[in-house]
């Protein structure tokens, strides 16, 4: 096996300090080793270096990051001082300078390593042993280093090629595409960009755009409001449950959902979880059972699960699956709340994105000035569709629509004017049958006590209180007049379909 290949610091190196290699060929370290011996001759080759090497017209010298090979002063850590010195003089009269230069002194050693003679460099042989390989091996890396050095390495006046190129490619790319999005914008004209882009929806007459104010807050994404809202709506008809679906339910009636999203109404509250967990996980459930039927004694479970679900989605840190368990009084197993989550997740084909009201609740206060009071009383209005099966075949869209309304009617806060039509979807018109059964709701005798409770607090400003003293009053007005009967009252005179409140 040939021994493995050396590189050119350590071939000069041998070779100057190796008498007996047999070579007649004068390289150009030995030369330059025999020449210091003579001090006249030294000083005549060092003054003739200094002569040549002033001779560069402006180009200086630079080292290649990988190309650079021509280092030869580096020597091993156990060679002698001497042969350090000596390899330290070689290396001075032996390095390249990147320089072409000229022929006037063309001697035989610089015939046998000139870059630019490569096929005169075979005739001188050497006749040591592997002598063929190491000068094949000197002639290509001599080569390689002169070009590197010559295209990488050019003169101060000249731009570099790889630069030049990249600059006339830009240019080029600038010219060809004026619409292209990567071309330069001049900071003048950026406001007029992004309001051009925000407001490249054409809005109705007397509607105003509020997205404009919003550009220079990212959170806000106002360029892309209208489209994110206009998809929301699109996927929100995907999640809409059977509204009939308690027909086909053997043990389950509508009295029994409502405890149940009490319930979890008190839970949510407990946890001080987000509303949009709430509101998940209500769905969660409608969904479910109008795909399953559900025995009255694994309901809880659902429920538990789909708050669990809902809670993992939506929150930064869930609460842990120990906590559901301890809320149920270990009515059920950590192992088969898991494998509850499971068949619910298959059942729904893992179909989570549900756009809950409270997203367009926030899209209609924009247009309402942001009014803390009346988004307040839109929040619980919201909520009354989660206890109230008769909201289960409107939309989330139709229903924030609604309680904005409603909040507005209360608080006396004007008409429903052309741009918060826009902003909501619906006219005031369309909007009416979602106020009349909150109306309704609200001027009927408290059933969901937890839900009642939780909206009667400071924190809330006493919004259930509030809208029921309202709803008693008003009620007359929406046709609404056996405000005696409570809501299971009716639900239970429905069934028996000898009753029509309307």
């Amino acid at each position: 096996m040939p021994p493995g290949r050396p590189t050119r610091s350590q071939r000069l190196v041998s070779k100057e300090n190796d008498e007996n290699s047999g070579t007649t060929r004068m390289t150009r370290a030995k030369a330059a080793a025999q020449n210091a011996e003579d001090a006249g001759q030294a000083k005549r080759a060092l003054q003739t270096k200094r002569t040549t090497s002033t001779n560069t017209h402006g180009t200086q010298r630079r080292r290649a990051a990988l190309g650079d090979v021509s280092n030869v002063g580096k020597v091993e850590a156990g060679e002698s001082k001497k042969a350090s010195s000596k390899v330290g003089l070689v290396s001075k009269a032996a390095q390249p300078t990147g320089v072409q230069k000229t022929h006037s002194r063309a001697t035989s050693t610089r015939a046998a390593v000139s870059a630019r003679e490569p096929k005169k460099a075979p005739e001188v042989k050497r006749t040591g042993s592997g002598s063929g390989a190491l000068g094949g091996i000197h002639k290509r890396k001599a080569t390689s280093s002169t070009i590197s050095v010559k295209d990488e390495f050019p003169s101060k006046d000249d731009e570099p090629a790889q630069k030049k190129l990249h600059t006339l490619e830009g240019e080029k790319r600038i010219r060809t595409d004026e619409n292209a999005d990567y071309a330069s914008v001049d900071p003048a004209t950026e406001t007029e960009t992004e309001t051009q882009v925000a407001s490249k929806h054409v809005f109705p007459e007397g509607v105003q755009d509020l997205d404009t104010e919003d550009l220079d807050d990212p959170l806000m994404v106002a360029e892309y409001a209208n489209e994110i809202f206009e998809y929301l709506r699109d996927i929100e008809c995907n999640c809409i449950p059977n509204p009939n679906y308690m027909d086909h339910q053997d043990e389950l009636e509508w009295k029994t959902r409502g405890i149940l999203v009490d319930w979890l109404i008190e839970v949510h509250t407990r946890f001080l979880l987000l509303p949009e967990t709430l509101f998940l996980a209500i769905n969660l459930i409608d969904r479910f059972l109008s795909e399953k039927v559900v025995q009255l004694n694994n309901l809880q479970l659902v429920g538990v699960t789909a708050m669990f679900i809902a809670a993992k989605y939506e929150e930064v840190m869930s609460p842990h699956i120990g906590n559901f368990r301890k809320i149920a009084d270990d009515g059920f197993t950590e192992s088969e709340i898991l494998s509850a989550e499971q068949f619910l997740l298959s059942t729904l084909n893992y179909d989570l994105s549900y756009p809950n009201p409270m997203n367009f609740l926030r899209r209609i206060s924009k247009a309402d000035n942001y009014n803390i009071q009346c988004r307040t009383i839109g929040k619980y209005l919201i909520e009354i569709a989660l206890l109230d099966h008769r909201f289960l075949a409107f939309r989330p869209s139709h229903v924030a629509a609604g309680a904005m309304y409603l909040g507005r009617l209360i608080l006396d806060r004007g008409d429903w004017d052309a741009t918060i039509a826009y902003y909501a979807g619906y006219t005031e018109e369309e909007v009416e049958p979602v106020v009349r059964l909150m109306v309704d709701y609200l001027a009927r005798p408290v059933v969901h006590e937890a839900f009642f409770k939780k909206y009667a607090s400071k924190k809330f400003l006493k919004a259930s209180i509030l809208t029921r003293q309202w709803a008693k009053k008003t009620a007359a007005h929406f046709g609404i007049t056996d405000t005696h009967l409570s809501l299971d009252q009716i639900s239970a005179k429905e069934e028996e379909g000898n009753y029509d409140h309307y």
